[in-house]
C-alpha cells in the first residue's frame, strides 16, 4: 500500500483499490473490466461467495473476503440470492483457480465477467481486513484495465467525491417493481428447490421487499406460509388490500432513517392492526425507528457467517450470518420494547420485542444463505403466531 500518485503499475498487476485516504492496493484483475467506486468491506464467511455477491444488502459495497480461495467451486444458477449481483466489487487474495465441485458450470472469474462485476486477486486481504477494522469502512474506488493503465489521481478524485452509504437511501433501488406471488421452497441435493405458491389454506405472509434475499421467502414458505411481495414504497392500503394474516419486513441495504422516510409511517400504522410482523436486518432497524428507537452507522459493520449472537431469554447462544452496516441504538428502545438477542462481538443489539404488540426482529440473517441454520427457529415462531398458535 501506498499514497495515489501517478507511478507505473507495477509488473503483472491490472487491477487496483485506491482507497478515499490515498492508499493504493494493487493485484491482478478479474471479471469485468472497469471501475467501480462504492464503500469497502470484509466478509468472514468461508462459503457462499455467489450468495454474498448477489444480497441486495451489499448494493453499493466492494468486498473485501477473508477467506483466501474464493473461486474454487466455481458458480451455478442456484446459488443466487437476486437475478443480479448488487456487490459492485471482490476483493480477494488468491488468484481464481479451476472450480472443483461437480454443480459448477463455469468459473467464478467468468461469472463476474458476465455479469458486469470486477475482482482484483493477488491482495493482502489481512492488511486491508486490519485496516478496516482499525480505521472504519472508507470509501473507495476498484478498477480493472488489461493493460494495466490507470489515472489514480482521477481514480482517487472519485473516491473522495462518493458520499458514502450515510444518509443514502437503496431500498427502491433493489426492490421488486411490482407486485409477485413467491414459488418455491428450500434447496435439497438431487432435487433443486422445491416448487408452487402454496395453496390458500395457509397463512399469509406479505412481505415488503426492502432488498430481500429469496432464501427468506423460502424458509417462509418452508415453515408453511404463502407469501406475496410487495415494493418497498407500497403503501398501507396496498399492503392491506392484500388481506394479509401477517407482515415482513425485509432485509435490504442503505441507511435506515433515510428509507424510513416513506418506510417508518406505513409500518406504523402496519402495528396499529395488531396483526402479527417480523423484521430481519433493515426490516429489525425500520421497526426500531418506527417505535421511536434511533439507528447509527457502526464503525465497521458485521459481515460473515460466524456471528454469535446471545439469546437473552435461555441465554443460548447462537451461530449466525450478518451483513449490516448500521444498528439501533439499544438505550433508545422505548418501554414498551425489549432486547430479545445481543450480539457476543460488540454486545450491540441483534433481536428486539415489543411487549403490547405481536412484532419482533432480527439484526442478524435467520435465513443464512450463507452460514449456519441455528436460527431459523425464528421463521417456525413467525408462522405459528399467524396461525395463532401458543409458541
Amino acid at each position: 500500500m501506498a499514497d495515489a500518485k501517478p507511478t507505473p503499475a507495477p509488473n503483472g498487476a491490472t487491477g487496483v483499490l485506491v482507497l478515499a485516504d490515498g492508499t493504493v492496493v494493487w493485484g491482478r484483475g478479474f471479471g469485468a473490466e472497469g471501475e467501480a467506486v462504492g464503500e469497502v468491506c470484509f466478509n468472514t464467511a468461508m462459503t457462499g461467495y455467489q450468495e454474498v455477491m448477489t444480497d441486495p444488502s451489499y448494493a453499493s459495497q466492494i468486498i473485501t473476503f477473508t477467506f483466501p480461495h474464493i473461486g474454487n467451486v466455481g458458480a451455478n444458477w442456484e446459488d443466487v440470492e437476486a437475478d443480479n449481483p448488487w456487490a459492485l466489487g471482490a476483493v480477494v487474495r488468491q488468484d481464481v483457480t479451476e472450480p472443483s465441485s461437480f454443480r459448477a458450470i463455469q468459473t467464478f472469474d467468468a461469472w463476474m465477467r458476465a455479469n458486469g462485476r470486477i475482482g482484483l486477486s493477488g491482495v493482502d486481504t489481512r492488511a486491508l481486513t486490519r485496516k478496516i477494522r482499525h480505521e472504519g469502512a472508507p470509501n473507495g474506488v476498484i478498477a480493472h484495465r488489461a493493460d494495466g493503465q490507470f489515472d489514480l489521481e482521477a481514480l482517487l478524485e472519485k473516491a473522495r467525491a462518493w458520499p458514502g452509504l450515510e444518509g443514502m437511501d437503496l431500498a427502491k433501488e433493489v426492490s421488486c417493481r411490482q407486485m409477485y406471488r413467491w414459488s418455491g421452497g428450500r434447496w435439497n441435493l438431487g432435487e433443486g428447490y422445491g416448487e408452487g405458491e402454496g395453496s390458500e389454506e395457509r397463512p399469509h405472509v406479505v412481505a415488503i421487499d426492502y432488498g430481500s434475499k429469496r432464501n427468506i421467502f423460502r424458509n417462509l414458505a418452508d415453515a408453511g406460509a404463502r407469501v406475496t411481495v410487495l415494493p418497498a414504497t407500497a403503501s398501507f392500503d396496498e399492503v392491506m388490500a392484500h388481506r394479509p394474516d401477517g407482515i415482513f419486513l425485509s432485509n435490504g441495504p442503505g441507511d435506515p432513517a433515510a428509507t424510513g422516510e416513506y418506510a417508518v409511517p406505513v409500518i406504523q400504522q402496519l402495528l396499529e392492526t395488531g396483526k402479527p410482523l417480523f423484521g430481519i436486518c433493515l426490516g429489525h432497524q425500520l421497526l426500531g425507528l418506527a417505535v421511536g428507537a434511533t439507528t447509527v452507522k457502526m464503525h465497521q459493520g458485521h459481515r460473515g457467517a460466524n456471528h454469535p449472537v446471545k439469546r437473552l431469554a435461555d441465554g443460548k447462544v447462537e451461530i449466525t450470518s450478518m451483513n449490516h452496516g448500521f444498528a439501533v441504538e439499544t438505550e433508545t428502545l422505548p418501554d414498551n420494547a425489549r432486547a430479545t438477542h445481543i450480539s457476543l462481538f460488540d454486545g450491540s443489539l441483534a433481536g428486539l420485542e415489543l411487549t403490547d404488540r405481536p412484532a419482533f426482529s432480527v439484526q442478524y440473517h435467520p435465513e443464512a444463505s450463507p452460514g449456519p441454520q441455528d436460527s431459523t427457529y425464528l421463521f417456525e415462531k413467525f408462522v405459528n403466531r399467524l396461525r395463532g398458535e401458543a409458541e
